[in-house]
C-alpha cells in the first residue's frame, strides 16, 4: 500500500514481487535490478501483526532486511528503510528517536525492532523511518478511542516520507502528524464510524505516540 502510494506521488521506478517476480528472501532474484539506482526504498514487510507464525515474520522483516543492508553496503547505495511506530509500545509517551524502543507483544513488533537494530549497526548510509500509514478511507465500521499515536492516512504519510528522502535526510526519523486517537482519524474519512475500546485486544499497542520534532525541523525549519 505504501509503495504504491509513493510511486503514485513521485513516478519513481520500482521493482516488486508481482511485477518482476522477485523473492525477497532470495537476493539473487533482485540484486541485478538494483544496479542503476543510488537509493533503495524498502517498503517490504510482513505486516500480519498478530500472526503466530514467527518464522515468516523473522525471515521477511529481519532476515530480508539484513540481506538488503549488506547488498546496499556492497554496492554503495543508500537504504531508506520503512519501520514502524509499534517499536515504541511500552516505551515512554512522545518517544524520541533517542529513546530506547520496547517491542510490542507480538512477533511483528519484535522482528521489526531487530531489523531496526541491524540497519543502525550495519548500514553505511541509511534513512530509517518510524511511523504507521493507514488505509484511506478508513475501512472499518468501528475505531478505537483508546489507541493514540501520530499515525495518519497513507497519502499523508507517503508525502512526508518523500519530502524527507528529497531532503537527503539520514539517520532515524519519527514520521507522522499531530497526536490523535484512531477514532479521530477514522472520523476524517468515515463519518458513520462507531467508537469502541480495546478491551478484547490486550496485546494491541494503545499508546505509540512519538516526538516528531526532528522531522518538523528537517522539513519546515521549525
Amino acid at each position: 500500500m505504501l509503495g504504491t502510494e509513493i510511486v503514485r506521488q513521485t513516478g519513481w521506478n520500482y521493482i516488486s514481487r508481482k511485477k518482476e517476480g522477485i523473492d525477497f528472501l532470495k537476493p539473487n532474484t533482485y540484486i541485478p535490478l538494483l544496479a542503476d539506482y543510488d537509493e533503495i526504498v524498502n517498503c517490504i514487510a510482513y505486516t500480519m501483526t498478530y500472526d503466530t507464525d514467527k518464522e515468516l515474520a523473522w525471515k521477511i522483516n529481519y532476515e530480508g532486511t539484513a540481506n538488503l543492508v549488506d547488498i546496499c553496503n556492497q554496492q554503495s547505495k543508500k537504504l531508506i528503510h520503512i519501520s514502524t511506530d509499534y517499536l515504541y509500545t511500552h516505551s515512554k509517551e512522545d518517544a524520541s528517536e533517542e529513546d530506547v524502543p520496547v517491542h510490542c507483544e507480538n512477533w511483528y513488533g519484535y522482528t521489526k525492532l531487530l531489523a531496526d537494530g541491524y540497519v543502525q549497526l550495519k548500514a553505511a548510509d541509511y534513512l530509517l523511518i518510524r511511523g504507521t500509514h493507514k488505509q484511506e478511507p478508513f475501512p472499518h465500521e468501528v475505531a478505537w478511542m483508546d489507541q493514540v499515536g501520530n499515525f495518519d492516512y497513507v497519502s499523508v504519510m507517503a508525502e512526508l516520507m518523500i519530502k524527507l528522502i528529497n531532503k537527503d535526510a539520514s539517520g532515524i526519523y519519527n514520521v507522522g502528524t499531530k497526536t490523535k486517537s484512531m477514532y479521530e482519524l477514522a472520523k476524517q474519512t468515515q463519518k458513520t464510524v462507531a467508537a469502541s475500546y480495546m478491551m478484547s485486544h490486550p496485546s494491541t499497542p494503545r499508546n505509540v505516540t512519538m516526538d516528531i520534532t526532528k522531522m518538523e525541523k528537517k522539513l519546515y525549519d521549525v
